[in-house]
């Protein structure tokens, strides 16, 4: 069986063992925190110190609401924030598209940034309080939004910002740092080598969020998860190697294009270190799939979410690419265990399938 490396990390990554310990022991304590008694207060007691310390890792000034992921954190703040508007960017993830309804939808450029001309047009246009949603870390290509300056525009007008940061570690791209400008940002566990199931919603001013009852200050229903919160927390302090694995991308780069792949969002002036998509001119991303998995590595095509019914990606046609392009086009992204070895393996592999089966771009003909 060939080797297997996995560059399937924006999918989900591994649980990291510190986590793993972290979980195993939280769920040994079995009461629920909310309880009275002194097991409970117990349960009580870790699950906040848990909240510390997530709020701490992500330098974030204001309050964490355990959730069961980014997608609920985003559902909680389009349903619940005090804003009478919602304006998403068009390139968002599924999750904030569905929860944000019949927002409006602000477009970006060819290089995947947001059109700020047009968040400034539609926020002149709304005397009331909006709310806007952008995405910090693109998870389809790896681009990163201005955060810094959406954030100004949208704090000249008294609106509120919701970060989208589940794809995004934390200390990259530092004048943008959600964390510095956001009134909203949702982060999640198994993208960070936490368990799935635990996220957060982080909050700047809770008065800008309506209560629902229940537990997390009343803003989530539902006991909470204490084993995945830990495991989270522990997960956070489990250092992440941003400038080796921007290197890394930065070889793999430069390797497709010597193999005649080009990658997606050329022009754009800001990337994460983990997330990257390429297109091999000719060559149908499920062909691709299929190669590289048999070759021993774990890739995708666009969103985990969407590229099982290998769905259009909305991401690339919002920057311009047309359907053939765009149907040519996977995701590598890189996590802690990933190294020079496995770019070496994946760059020969690419030029192998490159080299059996890629046409000239200009051709037209896709092989499937």
């Amino acid at each position: 069986m060939a080797e297997r490396s996995n560059l399937d990390h924006a999918a989900t990554t591994p649980i990291v063992p510190s986590a793993m310990s972290a979980w195993v022991e939280a769920a040994t304590h079995w009461a629920n925190p909310s309880s009275p008694h002194a097991e409970g207060r117990a349960a009580r007691a870790m699950l906040e110190k848990a909240r510390g310390q997530v709020l701490a890792a992500y330098g974030f000034v204001g309050e964490c609401l355990f959730t069961s992921g980014a997608t609920e954190a985003i559902a909680i703040v389009c349903a619940r924030a005090q804003a009478k508007r919602r304006f998403v960017l068009s390139t968002e993830h599924e999750a904030v598209l569905r929860a944000g309804g019949d927002a409006t939808r602000i477009g970006v450029q060819e290089d995947g940034a947001i059109d700020l001309a047009s968040l400034e047009a539609a926020l002149a246009e709304s005397p009331e309080r909006a709310l806007v949603a952008v995405q910090w870390g693109n998870n389809e290509t790896g681009i990163l939004q201005p955060i810094a300056e959406v954030a100004a525009r949208v704090r000249e007008g008294g609106h509120l910002l919701l970060v989208d940061a589940a794809q995004m570690p934390v200390g990259w791209d530092d004048a943008h740092l959600p964390q510095l400008h956001a009134d909203f940002i949702s982060v999640s566990g198994h993208k960070r080598g936490g368990p799935i199931g635990i996220g957060a919603l982080l909050v700047r001013d809770l008065s800008a969020l309506l209560p629902s009852g229940g537990q997390e200050r009343g803003y989530r229903g539902g006991t909470e998860n204490v084993p995945g919160a830990v495991a989270f927390a522990a997960a956070l302090r489990s250092p992440e190697d941003l400038p080796y694995m921007a290197e890394l991308r930065e070889t793999l780069d430069a390797g497709i294009a010597d193999a005649g792949g080009e990658r997606v969002g050329e022009a754009a002036e800001r990337r994460t270190p983990l997330i990257a998509a390429y297109r091999m001119p000719g060559v149908a991303a499920t062909t691709q799939l299929i190669r590289f998995d048999l070759a021993g590595f774990a890739v995708s095509a666009g969103a985990a979410c969407s590229s099982g019914s290998m769905r259009p990606s909305h991401v690339l046609a919002q920057m311009g690419i047309d359907a053939q392009a765009a149907g040519e086009v996977i995701r590598v992204s890189f996590g802690r265990e990933t190294g020079k070895n496995d770019i070496a393996r994946f760059l020969a592999a690419w030029r192998g399938i490159a080299g059996d089966l890629a046409v000239p771009a200009a051709s037209g003909d896709v092989v499937e």
